[in-house]
C-alpha cells in the first residue's frame, strides 16, 4: 500500500489558539483552533486503527477519562481508549494533570466532580518540550494552558468529560464515574533510547510511540509494515515525491519508505501498531546497501523498560 501525505483537519475548540503556526499555514484568526487531526487523504480508504492529533491549548482542556475495553463494549464500542502524549511546546510552568493526588471513595469522587474540586485533586505536573506520558484507560487526566501536545490513540470516540471550567458543554458524570480510577497514576514515561536515532516515548497494548532524530544529509529505510504515522517536528526531508516539513504527516502501511534528510536534519514522531518496538523499524541506507541501525541491539531485553515510568515530577520544585 503506497504511503501518502496525510490531510489536516482543523477543529475549533473553546480552549484553542488563534495562531497555529508553524504547525499549519493558516494565518491567525479570531477563531480558536484547538486540534489538528491527521487523516488519510481520501475517505474511500479503510479507516485507520490509530488517530494522530496535535492539541493546541491556550486555556485548560476539560478534565476527562476514557473507558477500558470491558466497559466500552457494553455501550457498543469496539474497544476502550488509551492515548499517549508528547510535549511539543510548553510555556514556562505549563502543566498536565494525570491521576489524582490521593485515593478517593466513589462518594468523594462524585462530590469532587459535581462541585468542581476535581481540578484541585488532579496531580498536576510541570512539563517541558520532549516530555511524554501514557494515559491508560480509566486515568483521570487533563491538559493545562500553554501547551502544544502531539497525541496518538487507538481510534475510538470514547471521551467522558468530568469537568469543563464552566464552559457549558455536556458532562458525562455517570459514565465517567463508572470507569474512572480514583487514585494516583504513573508520572511521565521513563523514555528509553533505542539507538542514536530512536527514542521510545510510550508503549501501550495497541501502539508504539517514538521520536526519530535523523542527522543531516542521511538516507533511511523505514519499515512501515504495520499501520504507521510519521509527523515532522522540525527539519526537512523527502520520501518518494513528497517533500516534508514541520507539521506534515505521512500515513503508511504494508510499505517500505525511503526517507532522505536534508541539510538541517529532521526530527519526527512516529507511531505504529504493535505491542513492542520494532527492531527493524529504521535502517540506514548507503547507496544500494542497507545497513541495520548499529545500535538496534539495545532493543534486546527491553521488556522491563517498556513499562517503566518516572516518579511524578514537578520541575517547579527542581
Amino acid at each position: 500500500m503506497p504511503f501518502e501525505l496525510a490531510r489536516t483537519m482543523l477543529h475549533q475548540k473553546p480552549w484553542g489558539m488563534h495562531d497555529i503556526r508553524p504547525w499549519h499555514k493558516q494565518v491567525p484568526t479570531q477563531t480558536r483552533t484547538g486540534e489538528i487531526s491527521y487523516e488519510r487523504n481520501t475517505e474511500t480508504n479503510p479507516v485507520p486503527a490509530l488517530c494522530l492529533k496535535l492539541l493546541l491549548a491556550d486555556q485548560p482542556l476539560s478534565i476527562q477519562v476514557h473507558p477500558d475495553d470491558t466497559y466500552a463494549m457494553t455501550i457498543g464500542l469496539p474497544s476502550g481508549k488509551n492515548e499517549a502524549w508528547y510535549v511539543v511546546w510548553a510555556a514556562p510552568g505549563a502543566q498536565i494533570g494525570v491521576g489524582l493526588t490521593q485515593h478517593l471513595s466513589r462518594a468523594q469522587l462524585h462530590l469532587a466532580i459535581t462541585d468542581g474540586s476535581i481540578a484541585d485533586l488532579l496531580l498536576w505536573r510541570t512539563v517541558a518540550p520532549g516530555d511524554s506520558c501514557l494515559i491508560p484507560a480509566g486515568t483521570v487526566h487533563a491538559i493545562g494552558a500553554g501547551l502544544v501536545i502531539a497525541e496518538i490513540q487507538n481510534r475510538v470516540d470514547a471521551t467522558f468529560r468530568l469537568y469543563d471550567y464552566g464552559r457549558g458543554r455536556e458532562l458525562h458524570i455517570d459514565q465517567g464515574m463508572a470507569v474512572a480510577l480514583a487514585e494516583p497514576a504513573a508520572g511521565l514515561f521513563e523514555q528509553c533510547r533505542l539507538s542514536d536515532t530512536r527514542r521510545l516515548l510510550a508503549v501501550s497494548a495497541k501502539f508504539i510511540f517514538e521520536r526519530l532524530d535523523l542527522p543531516p544529509r542521511s538516507t533511511w529505510l523505514l519499515d512501515a509494515t504495520p499501520e504507521t504515522w510519521l509527523l515532522v517536528l522540525s527539519g526537512h526531508g523527502t520520501t518518494g515525491n513528497l517533500a516534508l516539513a514541520t507539521g506534515d504527516a505521512v500515513f503508511a502501511q504494508q510499505d517500505k519508505m525511503t526517507l532522505r534528510v536534508q541539510d538541517k536534519g529532521l526530527t519526527a514522531l512516529i507511531a505504529y501498531e504493535g505491542s513492542g518496538p520494532n527492531s527493524s523499524l529504521l535502517q540506514k541506507a548507503d547507496g544500494d546497501i542497507v545497513e541495520q541501525d548499529p545500535d538496534a541491539q539495545v532493543l534486546t531485553g527491553l521488556t522491563s523498560a517498556m513499562t517503566a515510568f518516572t516518579r511524578p515530577r514537578d520541575r517547579s520544585h527542581s
